[in-house]
């Protein structure tokens, strides 16, 4: 009987250990990811536009990145050039044709630990109904809980670039660069950490 009180207060204690070395669950915070791109206008400038990442789940584990991996959704309707007319050009059939395939999707194949921050996912990209092996350089920027505790989130930086060409977007050679600058900057929220209307940044509320 008195093993039986004890074994309780045991698995407990060890509990955090297996949790440690286990495969994480993250899903993908829209208001603090975001898909950065630039790309040559006719020599004289880069052109910057933004998408959003709409939904997707991380799974990271920091003692075996081989075990991670991540799926990801980017709006491509979301697309914003800073102009309203440019935004309807770049969402057209001869660019990003978000009326015909209105999301991008990357699903990664597997994760490689290159530094103790550093690595590359190897995954494939589909864009245009099309579907591309892509790898991802990325970087480990912060594991941890917010400054409120009302979550943990994992961080992660990317910057890779895009043949545009390869997902048939040929349109606009003599005025719009071929070769297409990315960033990513994702913050994904482990899974079963509350999310309530009092969890999101308000006006009047600092950053988390």
């Amino acid at each position: 009987m008195r093993n039986a009180r004890f074994l309780p207060a045991v698995l407990f204690a060890i509990a955090p250990l297996y949790a440690h070395g286990a495969t994480t669950a993250y899903r993908i915070d829209p208001v603090h990811s975001q898909v950065v791109f630039n790309v040559e206008h006719n020599g004289f400038s880069r052109s910057f536009g933004r998408l959003k990442v709409t939904e997707g789940t991380v799974r990271f584990d920091p003692d075996d990145w081989s075990k991670s991996s991540v799926d990801a959704t980017i709006d491509l309707a979301s697309v914003d050039m800073g102009d309203a007319e440019w935004n309807k050009a770049v969402r057209g059939a001869s660019l990003l044709d978000s009326d015909r395939a209105k999301t991008a999707r990357y699903v990664s194949d597997s994760v490689e630990k290159k530094t103790d921050d550093d690595g590359i996912v190897h995954g494939k990209l589909t864009l245009r109904g099309k579907t591309l092996p892509l790898d991802l350089p990325f970087r480990v920027n912060r594991i941890g809980k917010t400054i409120y505790g009302l979550h943990t989130v994992a961080g992660f930086s990317s910057t890779v670039t895009l043949d545009r060409a390869a997902y048939g977007m040929t349109s606009n050679k003599n005025s719009i660069g071929n070769d297409v600058s990315v960033w990513l900057e994702i913050e994904a929220i482990r899974g079963g950490d509350a999310q309530t209307r009092s969890d999101k940044e308000t006006p009047d509320a600092p950053a988390q």
